[in-house]
């Protein structure tokens, strides 16, 4: 089994309270209150720019081109995630140049940034591995039986595509090639998922 396999299964618990937590189940069923959808449109803007900021890093600390070429290359894939999100933020009313990120949006930025700057592109790779994984797995789980016709139709479209868990085990051969099995590296893996489903919490409870 893959370091990325025994990371993912060892953290079904959290992708499995992601996939049940009311705020996923109302993009499911197409009756999550367009307010809550907003608020996590404009922190995922913020969120998915330090995606990309740490891809960045990661790649200027890779030690052999080949992982600069790949770090790179997902950083481009978060760019044109980006452009997705301008056009959400339109059709939902989001003024992307006022959104303040709120708490549960900088602990898991600050997260990531400091791994990235401090850790190893090993680290680094395991940090925004759940993002990734666990996005394709609810994507998946959303299309299980067809994609719905209805407000949110779009995020679960998206994320069901064939070409968003290939971009996810790109990340993960990352992990293969540069990271080992730690404690630091388990107990780093199982933040970030922590981090996702307080994600959902937050645009939840929060208003925009």
């Amino acid at each position: 089994m893959t370091i990325s396999n025994q990371l993912w299964k060892a953290n079904q618990d959290i992708a499995q309270a992601c996939l049940e937590h009311p705020f996923v189940q109302g993009i499911s069923n197409g009756s999550l209150e367009p307010q809550k959808f907003a608020y996590y449109v404009g922190q995922d803007v913020f969120f998915l720019e330090t995606f990309a900021r740490a891809y960045s890093i990661a790649a200027a600390k890779a030690p052999e081109f080949s992982g600069f070429i790949v770090f790179h290359s997902l950083a481009g894939g978060v760019l044109e995630e980006l452009q997705l999100h301008e056009a959400y933020a339109a059709k939902w009313a989001v003024n992307l140049h006022s959104v303040e990120p709120g708490v549960a949006t900088r602990r898991y930025t600050d997260f990531l940034l400091a791994t990235a700057w401090s850790g190893d592109v090993g680290l680094t790779a395991a940090a925004m591995s759940p993002c990734m994984r666990l996005y394709a797995f609810l994507g998946e789980q959303l299309a299980h039986d067809g994609i719905p016709n209805h407000r949110y139709a779009d995020w679960i479209r998206t994320y069901s595509s064939p070409d968003f868990p290939s971009l996810a085990q790109k990340l993960e051969n990352l992990v293969e090639s540069y990271a080992s099995t730690t404690a630091l590296l388990h107990s780093t893996y199982r933040y970030a998922m922590l981090c996702e489903r307080d994600f959902f919490q937050a645009a939840w409870v929060e208003q925009s």
